[in-house]
């Protein structure tokens, strides 16, 4: 019923949208524990990797978003996050069984088209259904879902395919999206548009526009572009990293993929958790007293995790740690700080956005702010690091990949300077909006 929900209804709601979210990061990330095993079956480069997980992915996920966006503002959310849900799992499940690299290839776009459809409508049906003041903390408790994601796929996606294979690990990742999108189609609700909007007239502002009318009137606004462009720059070394690390861990410190997986999982998935959840408060608690904050957070984050990512790469491989039959490197610390503020950037940004535009625009707009974080982040950070890396190979061998990795790290900066001088044109711009919803 598209009526205003009591909070039990919101928060089941919320759970289910965090699920959904969930099993879309435990089938993109599954791809970053079975590249060893694909590559060497498939005779692959790591350039072919990296526009697999990468460029190839985004492209079509960005092709399909900003449609998907103008749709998710003009019709049921609910329905059409089940569906997209449902496609990607589907497609997760035909990857187990590619016959080789390009059906695999085709495999994961089908996946892309099923993802660009959900993120943006989960975000509009979250603004809808908390009010502004509650909106940092909610946002931040849904981007529990990608840290939590990440573990799972890299963790149990690595034991999967340290037993059984990767084609196996692909099959099983899937049946969870295909259970969730049952769920949350049969039991979710769709919460009335604009409800919390309504009394500043702003519920249905802009709905009738196209999608380029909208997204053209949104890149006037200089703050929402740099948020935009910054989000890009951090999700290009957070998906650089990502994707490649289980990879580097194999390569530069001997592990096992279980074991690389295994350590992925448990120290960049409670790290993100803390990360997301931390973020999201501290955003909360500190712009009520100053708005700046709202992007504040981001900028330390990146200023923090552009080191630690640094030392988790540079860190020598030499006498590990061990924990039963586990391996731990000693480098582990360092990936496990990078991913706590790694992940100060997201839950604010989001909000940022969200706080920004009216209802009527908010999933186009936040499907905007994604094409940017796919086509630069997920589309060329994975791909231009596995080209480096390739590159780098003839002269420093294995270390190819770790020096690949720093340099992806430039990106926290220029994302950092970006967000500096994006303050003051932000707090002038939205001090009053912000101050009037923060009090809402």
């Amino acid at each position: 019923m598209n009526t205003p929900l009591g909070p039990l209804r919101r928060h089941y709601t919320l759970f289910l949208l965090f699920v959904v979210s969930a099993v879309s990061l435990i089938d993109r990330q599954i791809m970053g524990v079975v590249i060893e095993p694909i590559k060497q079956e498939f005779n692959a480069t790591d350039t072919q990797m990296g526009l697999l997980t990468g460029l190839a992915f985004a492209v079509v996920y960005c092709l399909f978003s900003l449609g998907m966006g103008r749709y998710a503002d003009r019709n049921n959310r609910r329905n059409l996050i089940s569906a997209c849900c449902a496609v990607w799992s589907f497609m997760t499940l035909l990857c187990g069984m590619a016959t080789g690299f390009w059906t695999l290839a085709l495999a994961r776009l089908g996946v892309a088209v099923g993802e660009s459809g959900s993120g943006a409508a989960s975000m509009s049906v979250i603004a809808d259904l908390y009010r502004p003041a509650q909106r940092p903390k909610a946002i931040s408790v849904f981007m529990l879902a990608p840290p939590i994601g990440t573990l799972l796929g890299l963790s149990v996606g690595a034991w999967i395919t340290y037993y059984h294979g990767w084609r196996e690990a692909f099959i099983w990742m899937a049946v969870p999206g295909l259970v969730a999108a049952l769920l949350l189609r049969l039991t979710g609700s769709e919460p009335l548009r604009g409800h919390w909007e309504a009394m500043r007239g702003t519920a249905h502002e802009g709905q009738g526009e196209s999608a380029w009318r909208v997204i053209l009137d949104a890149c006037r606004n200089g703050p929402y572009l740099s948020i935009v462009v910054a989000g890009a720059l951090l999700a290009f070394a957070g998906y650089a990293f990502g994707i490649w690390s289980s990879a580097f861990l194999v390569r530069s410190h001997g592990l096992s993929i279980k074991d690389a997986g295994a350590i992925m999982g448990l120290a960049a998935g409670p790290g993100a958790i803390i990360g997301s959840l931390s973020s999201g408060w501290l955003t909360a608690h500190l712009a009520r007293r100053d708005v700046r904050w709202q992007l504040g957070i981001p900028i330390i984050g990146a200023l923090l995790a552009m080191p630690l990512a640094i030392a988790s790469v540079l860190f020598p491989a030499t006498d590990p740690w061990t924990l039963g039959s586990l391996v731990v490197p000693r480098a582990t610390p360092f990936i496990f700080g990078m991913s706590v503020f790694g992940m100060w950037w997201m839950a604010p940004s989001y909000t940022a956005v969200a706080q920004m535009v009216a209802p009527g625009r908010r999933a186009t707009l936040i499907a905007f702010f994604n094409f940017g974080i796919m086509a630069l982040g997920a589309g060329l950070g994975p791909l231009v690091t596995g080209m480096l890396s390739d590159a780098l190979t003839p002269s420093l061998g294995s270390d190819a990949l770790r020096w690949a990795l720093v340099a992806s790290t430039g990106a926290y900066a220029l994302a950092a300077l970006l967000l500096m001088r994006t303050l003051g044109g932000y707090a002038r711009s939205s001090q009053a909006q912000m101050t009037q919803a923060l009090a809402g």
